[in-house]
């Protein structure tokens, strides 16, 4: 089975959050979200509609500094990993590969710094700036 691959434009944050509000609102639990893009492209606020759409609160989602991992209640829980400031290895001590659980979504900021992927299906989420507040989002579902 090929996996399903969506691409769409935003041209704010709102609609950044919008779009993943609508794709988090179709989680049952147990997904995991990989988001990638150069610093400042929009993964935070694509977490804040993930958050949205499984019914936690977004304002409560920030881009945290030196916190690697929080979670936030819902219908389900948001687990939210920035691995930013990690280097080599370090993601292995966070326990990650135990999450989202069943009753759980986990979305993954600058997951190219991952050691490994242990999740068989994640979502894999690319953000690319195009200019003023204009996003080109890339969505591709696990297979």
């Amino acid at each position: 089975m090929r996996s399903a691959v969506r691409s769409a434009a935003t041209r704010s944050e709102g609609e950044t959050r919008e779009l993943a509000a609508d794709l988090a609102a179709s989680f049952g639990g147990g997904e995991v979200v990989l988001l990638s893009g150069e610093l400042g492209a929009g993964k935070t606020a694509f977490v804040r509609g993930l958050a949205l759409g499984v019914g936690a609160d977004p304002d409560e989602v920030v881009s945290p500094t030196f916190v690697l991992l929080t979670s936030y209640p819902g219908r389900l829980t948001l687990h939210h990993a920035d691995l930013y400031r990690l280097r080599g290895g370090d993601d292995l001590e966070l326990g990650l590969e135990e999450l989202p659980g069943p009753q759980g979504v986990l979305a993954v900021e600058w997951a190219e710094r991952l050691s490994l992927v242990p999740w068989a299906r994640p979502w894999r989420v690319t953000l690319v700036h195009a200019g003023d507040d204009r996003r080109e989002v890339r969505i591709e579902a696990g297979a």
